[in-house]
């Protein structure tokens, strides 16, 4: 299938300003600005709960899946925000 031409980096930039006009951009955003302490660990954690599954996961940690699922999309948010931003 064809690809077209290389994006310019004009095209390039756009679409990276599209990427921060997003949900989950403006959580891990706020997120870092309000708790810069807590990233490592909110990242570490939401990767646990991924590697486990939410429900295995609440089970062991004595959580609830809402916690649980608030925690994974908040890790997901700062990543992408951290991917986004660099």
């Amino acid at each position: 299938m064809p690809q077209g031409p290389p994006r310019t980096t004009q095209d390039g930039d756009s679409f990276i300003e599209s990427l921060m006009d997003t949900s989950l951009y403006s959580m891990g955003a706020y997120f870092s600005d309000e708790h810069p302490d807590l990233v490592d660990e909110v990242i570490a954690q939401s990767e646990a709960i991924e590697r486990a599954g939410i429900r295995v996961y609440a089970e062991d940690h004595r959580l609830t899946v809402e916690a649980c699922f608030e925690t994974l999309l908040t890790g997901l948010a700062v990543r992408y925000y951290n991917a986004v931003a660099a």
